[in-house]
């Protein structure tokens, strides 16, 4: 099986292009200076061949998108929507990682994979269009939403949590904003075992079981680098105001994975245990 990442030199695109070796997969790794998703003759070159093409270009830069929302658009829609096109060209599957800024962040309870989106920032728009465009350009694919993401190959939360937490001997984290922290690697094995088992075309969610606010992730993060997580202080959303809308409950439900015969992530917990090491090296 031939593969294609995009945006391989992100955090994610490294985990899943050292799975996808390791695992003796043929892949093609290209990152935004080896491909640009938004030329439409250059991703039909690059995708033929592939049987499956995973799609890790993003714009990423939640606040930035409020001022550039055409510009967050040609990456996370129109760009989707032309690696879509050519996979079904190419008898490809499919896989968009999309993002849980698709839903509104007001639920009490996990969001279900056909929830009504309702995106409140202009990058949770242009995700959500992406997803659109993905569902009706192939029919063979996966959307695979992820959310609250770490890992070795990029910045994240917990590098800056643990780097302010030494130089500072304390901080403020907001504790009314719940969600799933997901390890790159997780979900990196995710998509692989959801190619490889054949699951059937849909929407996935790709997080930790488990939930935590964000001071709850920093406590965890402080205590694995050797600190006491009691100098993490718990504050709300109202004192750091941002220019995007950060959704209030982030918490993404499992059942499609646990239909299709693919277990999720295990708890967000146990899976910090394993990646902290690695993550804070």
């Amino acid at each position: 099986m031939r593969w294609l990442v995009t945006g391989a030199g992100g955090m994610l695109g490294q985990d899943l292009v050292r799975r996808l070796t390791d695992d003796g997969h043929e892949v093609t790794a290209a990152d935004r200076a080896q491909l640009d998703i938004s030329d439409e003759a250059a991703v039909d070159g690059a995708v033929r061949g592939h049987d499956v093409v995973v799609n890790c270009a993003a714009w990423t830069a939640v606040d930035d998108a409020e001022t550039q929302e055409a510009a967050a658009f040609t990456i996370n829609a129109t760009g989707a929507a032309l690696l879509a096109r050519a996979a079904r060209a190419a008898g490809a599957r499919s896989v968009q990682i999309s993002t849980d800024y698709v839903f509104d962040g007001a639920a009490d309870a996990p969001y279900p994979e056909d929830g009504a989106l309702a995106p409140r920032s202009a990058y949770g728009r242009t995700k959500a269009a992406g997803e659109w465009a993905v569902r009706a350009s192939n029919d063979d694919h996966f959307v695979v939403r992820t959310a609250w993401l770490y890992g070795a190959g990029g910045p994240c939360f917990p590098k800056t949590i643990a780097r302010v937490a030494r130089e500072r001997g304390g901080l403020d984290v907001v504790a009314d904003q719940v969600g799933q922290p997901t390890w790159t690697v997780d979900l990196a094995d995710l998509v692989v075992r959801l190619v490889t088992a054949g699951a059937p075309s849909g929407t996935y969610h790709g997080t930790s079981s488990g939930s935590a606010s964000w001071h709850g992730f920093a406590q965890a993060v402080v205590g694995a680098a050797g600190l006491d997580p009691a100098i993490v202080r718990p504050t709300t959303s109202e004192a750091f105001v941002r220019p995007a809308p950060r959704p209030a409950y982030s918490v993404l439900g499992h059942d499609a994975l646990v239909h299709a015969g693919v277990a999720p992530i295990a708890d967000w917990r146990e899976r910090w245990g394993v990646a902290a090491p690695t993550v804070l090296a």
